[in-house]
This record gives structure tokens, sequence and C-alpha cells, in this order.
């Protein structure tokens, strides 16, 4: 397979000289300009973009209650931090859908290491993911060679939603402005100040919010560097032809500052901007725009091009060694919010970010395959520690089991061997730890990363 491989990466760089279909120059990054019919153009790792067949997730979106497929569901993938990796797909009458991502290549025209998550949303459904409910990462570079370029399809690419009851209405509309603003904004739906629905707006701007309740709705759009004007709309039933115009004026500088603390000298993280109405307390988490994340943070960081409104600024969302601090215990801790309304702001509040709690197996680098008999949990001890929570979670986001794991002591790692019910031939889980003491009350000292301990069950 690795040869087959190989040499259709080969036939496929061969094929794609930059300048497809008689053209000259390079191909035009994320479209097909350039190249031939049915490559896209794609960055290559150490050279020039180059036209390739496109890599392609494959999967089904299902009712979790009785396995049948949900048609005109939206899907999208989603970078570490939130932001769109992609353009928006239906699925089809059957629940099955074909999601092209865009992807790294190296000079063989092989996809390279890189992980996404998906995004989906139907009428009548809770969007996945939304807490206590998480995605699991699909990662890029296990896509497999075929005919037509590269597929990725296992477990966590077959998405199952769970039903909400009560179907509410739509708001479908666009958003207008210059073809290079209007694709990848994050469109949100605002009752009371609070995201009740929430889409990515494809290439050509479109966009589907669904389940939606009767009444005063602000629909907004977010995306670095563009500012999108919101509309306050009636929303009863299936309401169309809502438009968001997109301009450039208006956006500002976003400036502050991490404390990295109890982690190896010289780390550094990554710091998002995610949308304030959309932002889950309890889970920590909220939905970014695209290109509102600043990477090699090790204390200063600045976004430019924020557009107006209101954020929640998060650290940490990638494999890079740390955590966001979760001991409130102490100062500097909290979720830090800022108001942007078009002019520069510094923030005057620092905030801490740990060493995580690193797992040593599996899914240590990636999804790793096991097999038959009870796996075995091992991450890195946290000294301080009274005990661990492990929790364990499918490639539904369900949870399938936990634990409260004593501390231990002379030993470099924790070890743990599962527990719980049988675990699902051809699944995959991702496994999930915090440290905590126990003095007046159970306080949080780290957690391992959240793209990592991650396995698919083969016995």
């Amino acid at each position: 397979m690795r040869r087959a491989t190989a040499l259709l990466a080969t036939t496929l760089l061969a094929a794609s000289a930059c300048g497809g279909d008689g053209k000259d120059g390079p191909c035009t990054l994320g479209s097909n300009d350039g190249c031939e019919t049915g490559q896209v153009c794609e960055e290559v790792v150490g050279g020039e973009n180059a036209c390739f067949a496109p890599v392609t997730i494959e999967g089904r979106v299902f009712d979790t209650a009785d396995d049948v497929g949900i048609a005109n569901a939206t899907v999208v993938a989603l970078d570490a931090n939130g932001g769109a990796r992609s353009n928006v797909v239906r699925s089809a009458a059957d629940g099955t859908y074909a999601l092209p991502v865009p992807t790294r290549r190296d000079a063989e025209g092989v996809p390279v290491a890189d992980a996404v998550t998906l995004r989906v949303s139907a009428a009548g459904y809770q969007t996945f993911p939304t807490a206590p409910r998480s995605a699991l990462p699909l990662q890029l570079g296990d896509a497999v060679a075929g005919d037509d370029g590269y597929v990725l399809r296992n477990a966590a690419s077959d998405v199952g939603l769970v039903s909400i009851g009560v179907v509410g209405g739509t708001i479908e509309g666009t958003v207008s402005g210059p073809a290079e603003l209007v694709g990848g904004v994050l469109v949100v739906a605002e009752q009371g100040g609070v995201a009740v629905s929430s889409a990515v707006s494809g290439s050509d701007g479109d966009f589907l919010l669904f389940n939606v309740p009767n009444g005063s709705t602000v629909v907004a759009g977010y995306r670095a560097g563009v500012v999108i004007a919101p509309e306050t709309v009636d929303a009863t039933g299936a309401l169309t032809d809502v438009v968001l115009d997109a301009t450039t004026a208006g956006v500002a500088r976003v400036s502050g500052s991490v404390n990295i603390v109890n982690a190896a000298g010289g780390s550094v993280t990554s710091v998002i901007l995610a949308v304030a109405s959309t932002f889950d307390e309890d889970a920590a988490r909220g939905e970014a725009p695209a290109g509102l994340r600043v990477a090699n943070v090790s204390n200063a960081f600045t976004f430019e091009g924020v557009p107006p409104g209101r954020y929640a600024v998060l650290a940490a969302f990638e494999n890079d060694g740390l955590v966001r601090d979760p001991d409130t215990n102490i100062g500097g801790t909290e979720i830090v919010f800022v108001d942007v309304a078009g002019a520069d702001v510094t923030l005057d509040t620092s905030f801490k970010v740990t060493g995580a709690l690193a797992v040593r197996s599996p899914g240590a680098e990636g999804v790793e395959v096991i097999g038959a008999g009870d796996p075995t949990f091992v991450w890195e001890d946290d000294s301080s520690e009274d005990g661990y929570e492990l929790v364990v979670v499918d490639a539904l986001g369900d949870v399938v089991h936990t634990a409260d794991v004593g501390g231990v002591s002379g030993s470099a790692d924790v070890t743990y061997t599962w527990t719980g019910a049988a675990l699902e031939p051809g699944m995959i889980y991702q496994f999930r730890v915090k440290s905590f003491r126990e003095r007046s009350g159970r306080t949080y000292i780290s957690a391992t990363e959240d793209l990592r301990g991650v396995f698919e069950y083969q016995p």
C-alpha cells in the first residue's frame, strides 16, 4: 500500500505541473485556478504550490437513536482551534457526504500529518460537537490513495446527531462582498446575547442556520480581516434571503500576554479569540472565527484584523505540550474577555498556561490501533497530585467510561487498565486525564492535551 501510494502521488505530481490546462505560472492556493479539471492547488512543504487530486473525507451523518441517515446536513472541517478549514458540503438522502479538505503535501504530493475535526448541523438535531460531546481529530496524513486522489474514512468520519425533539426555524442567506471576503465566515444567530445557532459560509458566501427559535434574532458574522454588518430579523419558520454585507473597514488590533508556568523552558502556545456568545463556560470552549489565531506565543501576542464583537481569549488548544491552567484558586486562571469596537485594544489581564500531562500510550502521536484485550492507559505523573480524573469518549463524542485514579509515588508515569464495558470493534476512542488535589474541595492542576490519547480498537 505504501508503494502504491507513493506511485500514485508521483503520478499526480507529474500530471499537475504548475499552470495546468496550458496556463503559465503557479496555481492559486485553495482553488483549481491553474490546475487541470478535478485537481486543486495545494501547499507543498518547502516548495511552491502545486496541483494534485484532492484529499476527501468521506462519511455518513445519521440519527444516533435509529441509525437512519440524515439528509441535507451541513458538514465542514475545522482546524484545532475551531477555524474553518474547508468549504461546506451537504449530506445526500442516505446521509453520506464527501468533503474535500485543503491539505499540505510533501514534495511527492503525499498528504503530511495534520489534524482536523468535523462540524455537522441538521434541522431538528443538536449541532455536533456540542459540550459534553466532543469531536475526535481526523488525521489527514492517514488518507489512502485511490483512483481519484486520497480518501480518509474511519469511525470518526461517521457522525451521529442527537435529536432535539422540536425542529426550529431556519435562516438562509449569503455574505455579500468581494469574493475573497465572503467564504469561511462564522455566522451566528444570537438571541439575548446567546448563540442559538451557528454556521460557516461556503466559498460563495451562502449559509444556512438550523433550529432557530422564533423571535427577534441578531445574525452576525465573524472572520479575521472582515467586518460584517449584523442584521436583526424576525426568525419565524423558514427565513430566506438574509444578506450580510462584508467589508474590510473597521477591523482592529488586539494585544495581550500569556504567562506560561510549570512548563519546559522555551515552550510556546497558540491563542485564539472565540465569539463570546458561543462560549460554553463548563467546557471552556467557544467557536473561533477563521484567522483569529496567533501561533508561537511565549508571552506577548497580537491579533490583526479583529472585527467588532465580544470575544473570549483562549490558549493552548493544540498539541504544544501546554494547557490552560485549570487551578481556579490562583490568579490569572479565569477566562479573559475582550470587547472590540473598531479601535485597537490592549488586554490589562494576563492569563496562565501550564505544562500538560504527557500522553504515553495509546495515541501519543495520532490515532493508534490497539488489539484485543482491555487497553492500558499510560500518562505522565503530576508530582503534586492527590489523584486523577479519567474520561474515555468514543467517536460519537459520547462518554463511555469515567474513573478516579489514585496518585502514584516513585514512578514517572501513571497506569490505568480499562474496567468498563466491552469496547466496540472498529470504533475510535480518546482518553483524557486531569490531575487534582483534595484540600477543601477538589481543585485541578493540569490535564492531557485535547488532541492526544486517540486510539482505534481492532481486536
